[in-house]
């Protein structure tokens, strides 16, 4: 079945990565298997959840997990099981948290917006959003100044190319200090899969990551972290939750999705990764006024991409104009974009296979050769 043509909708080459508003990720096809085959099938959802419970742990060192519909929904229900733990009569109390520890530190460097304002995730539970420090700088000091202050329920913590670079407390340090207040630590690692057991290792209480992205799994979200934490964030199911369930098809795909991660030769993945980037880098070698270059994962994750920069004096397309162009065309190839206007566009090849890198290739030649 051709879903484009039957229902009107453009093609995409995706030269962007894994992007929700791409759709995720190409679903490999071992997983979209047991994804499928779940559809056929009914399961007490409460043993299903604790079958890849032991999954997570597995994959992640942590001690338990869960899954639910994204990260996003994952932030919202680990602040919320932050300020209830496995007390039911406060699952159903939420948003409102009278008599609850509600303030939740999040340094301001991190005050990302993933589609929404990651703030607005945290109030959703009904918590209080306290941003720490300056965009560019946030201390230990400050943040302990704030936890003595009292009231403090968790602290989150982002690991993403969104956030600021510089100048903000790395999580084994927050992880450490948060700890000496009793305060849980949430880390928002949606696009973070590959270094689950890393931040895990680093303190953090609950991991929150994406199933359908470099998993390629269907949509949702993996929790990972302290059991009773995670006891707590499937709790809210019977609260504010509810709208942010997990269906069997999300569960038996994550569970696929960690099953083949874990056998995954990491090393081969990579080598592929940088192949194509070196076959990006071939085909757009020798175009007046750009430079090609790579950029290694910002977040040390094992893969690059290549970068593009238009010298706006000599190319015949600004990277602005570059990216408007190619995305409003039919096949649309939608480059990572994130830093057009400081003069790079960035090809993320990973959703990509030959055929789609050579049409690419193809078209970015055609613009910086003529400028049509």
């Amino acid at each position: 079945m051709d879903l484009h043509e039957r229902y009107g909708l453009r093609r995409v080459i995706n030269a962007c990565g894994k992007m929700t508003h791409l759709s995720g990720a190409i679903v490999l096809p071992e997983i979209a298997a047991a994804a499928s085959e779940s559809l056929k099938h009914f399961f007490v959802l409460d043993e299903l959840q604790a079958a890849v419970g032991r999954i997570i742990a597995e994959v992640s060192g942590a001690e338990s997990g869960c899954v639910t519909a994204c990260t996003a929904a994952g932030i919202t229900l680990g602040v919320a099981a932050s300020m209830t733990g496995t007390s039911l009569p406060k699952v159903l109390q939420l948003p409102d948290t009278t008599g609850m520890a509600n303030r939740v530190l999040i340094q301001k460097g991190h005050c990302v917006n993933y589609g929404n304002p990651i703030t607005q995730a945290i109030r959703l539970s009904g918590a209080v959003p306290v941003e720490v420090g300056t965009v560019n700088r946030c201390t230990l000091d400050e943040l302990r100044h704030e936890l003595e202050r009292g009231g403090v329920t968790a602290v989150v913590h982002v690991e993403s190319h969104h956030t600021v670079r510089y100048g903000w407390v790395k999580l084994a340090e927050l992880a450490s200090l948060a700890h000496e207040f009793n305060v849980t630590v949430i880390v928002d690692g949606a696009a973070q899969d590959q270094r689950l057991r890393e931040l895990i290792a680093d303190g953090a209480d609950l991991v929150l990551t994406s199933a359908h992205k470099y998993l390629c799994s269907t949509t949702g979200g993996v929790v990972a972290g302290r059991k009773d934490l995670v006891d707590a964030v499937y709790l809210q199911n019977r609260g504010i939750g509810r709208p942010m369930k997990a269906g069997k098809e999300a569960i038996v795909g994550a569970m696929a999705a960690l099953e083949y991660r874990a056998s995954q030769d990491m090393a081969a993945w990579t080598a592929e990764q940088d192949r194509k980037v070196q076959l990006v880098l071939d085909r757009l070698e020798g175009l007046p006024g750009l430079t090609l270059s790579v950029d290694p994962d910002p977040n040390g994750c094992p893969f690059s991409r290549a970068r593009l920069t238009l010298d706006p004096n000599v190319a015949t397309h600004s990277a602005v104009e570059l990216d408007s162009i190619l995305a409003a065309g039919n096949p649309a190839i939608v480059m990572r974009a994130h830093h057009k206007d400081e003069g790079y566009l960035n090809l993320d090849a990973i959703e990509l296979n030959d055929n789609e890198i050579e049409t690419a290739c193809w078209e970015i030649r055609r613009l910086l050769s003529n400028g049509a």
